[in-house]
């Protein structure tokens, strides 16, 4: 409490809220998410699409950027909608136990979810069984984003 002379008494503080995210939980380069693709396209378009360096949003410490100001709007909405499992590193990479990087364009949507994949050759193999791949990776995660990042 901090007094205020003639006015009396007044709060002042800050509240300190833990984030959901750790260091090394969200696949990042130079700080930007996805390596600067657009979250909410591969939804609305259906297709990788680089995003606006000027058009942005954080989130959990990350920046996201967006190809328009609606797919902005609709991620600031529901980031949790729209951002990619497992912390945008490689799906198939978590499955097996450890962290890859991520080509943009290797990308599937399951369950209105978006796994990434580190190349098209990895995707290929991926898209055999993505079930079968999801459950491993979402059992190795809470062990695999405590891992250091792969080297870009």
């Amino acid at each position: 409490m901090t007094w205020l002379g003639r006015g009396g008494w007044v709060a002042i503080g800050i509240l300190l809220a833990p984030s959901t995210v750790w260091a090394g939980e969200v696949n990042l380069a130079d700080g930007v998410a996805i390596s600067g693709y657009d979250p909410v396209a591969y939804f609305t378009s259906g297709k990788a699409v680089h995003g606006d360096p000027a058009i942005t949003a954080t989130h959990d410490g990350a920046t996201y950027r967006f190809a328009s100001g609606a797919d902005r709007a609709l991620f600031v909405a529901d980031p949790a909608r729209y951002e990619p499992q497992f912390g945008g590193f490689c799906a198939f990479g978590t499955a097996e136990g450890h962290k890859a990087t991520i080509d943009p364009e290797a990308f599937t949507i399951i369950g209105g979810k978006l796994y990434l994949n580190y190349n098209q050759d990895v995707w290929a193999t991926f898209k055999q069984d993505p079930q079968g791949y999801i459950r491993k990776a979402e059992a190795n995660w809470p062990t695999v984003r405590e891992q250091p990042d792969p080297a870009p």
